[in-house]
């Protein structure tokens, strides 16, 4: 069995896979002030509450955008789990050629979603990753990464206007009754969701005039489902694609073990 973690600055996302079932998965809140021993823990409790034996773990696959808290996930992983995690970055195998500036650059957990779209749905493809940043990703029809944009997410936005504002309060990204917002709450509801949708569509639409493709739309993230909701652009949700990546990029690298 295969343990894949995502490190993210707001959720670490955990699963099991069994060849290329993915089991049981968790979303975890990221908590930069937990010790190794406490992550090693959590990660012991959860597979034991999902009646997963440790020793069926056989490899973990990690990906991480939080350095302070890498080292930490791999001691945990190998005090208590008894496995040193295969770290992915961009000098490993991932079947993406990464057309940036400096590839070394490319954050793990985008590098990650783009494996995963090129093997399960194949280019010319665009990624809306809804995280603590909502990022555009972008590949051709031959594999290759050709960069993106990253816009603040959804939940850095709400809490910039709950922070900077003396009147406005922190509210749920839920569905306002209307795009017109008769009180406070609501009117800032709509502007969150229905700002973002808007926003969404008008990236892609001009990621699509720039390249000239018809692209596959594939929203991924913890807000992608209740975005997908509101508009036809997004035509794949796909909550577990990083997890899926992991997966295929372990397999990439280890093909011959």
């Amino acid at each position: 069995m295969l343990l894949t973690i995502d490190i993210g600055n707001t959720n670490i996302t955990i699963g099991c896979y069994q060849a290329e079932t993915l089991g049981k998965r968790w979303r975890l809140a990221t908590d930069h002030e937990r010790m190794a021993d406490e992550y090693g823990i959590q990660l012991a409790s959860l597979l034991g509450h999902g009646k997963i034996d440790i020793r069926d773990i056989q490899a973990v696959c990690l990906a991480s955008v939080v350095p302070p808290l890498t080292g930490r996930l791999v001691q945990a992983c190998k005090q208590y789990l008894n496995q040193s995690p295969f770290i992915v970055d961009s000098s490993v195998k991932t079947g993406i050629n990464i057309t940036l500036d400096d590839p070394s650059a490319i954050g793990a957990d985008r590098l990650v979603d783009a494996a995963a779209v090129q093997v399960i749905y194949g280019g010319p493809a665009c990624i809306v990753d809804f995280g603590t940043a909502t990022t555009f990703d972008v590949l051709d029809n031959k594999g290759n990464y050709l960069g993106g944009a990253i816009a603040p997410g959804i939940g850095i936005s709400a809490d910039a206007l709950f922070q900077r504002t003396s009147k406005l309060p922190r509210v749920d990204l839920v569905r306002p009754p209307s795009v017109i917002g008769k009180n406070t709450v609501h009117a800032m509801q709509s502007g969150l969701l229905f700002g973002y949708v808007s926003m969404v569509e008008g990236m892609v639409a001009r990621i699509q005039k720039t390249t000239g493709d018809d692209l596959k739309v594939i929203g991924t993230g913890g807000l992608a489902e209740i975005v997908a909701n509101e508009t036809d652009v997004i035509q794949i949700v796909a909550p577990w694609l990083t997890l899926d990546g992991l997966r295929i990029i372990w397999e990439m690298n280890h093909k011959h073990d």
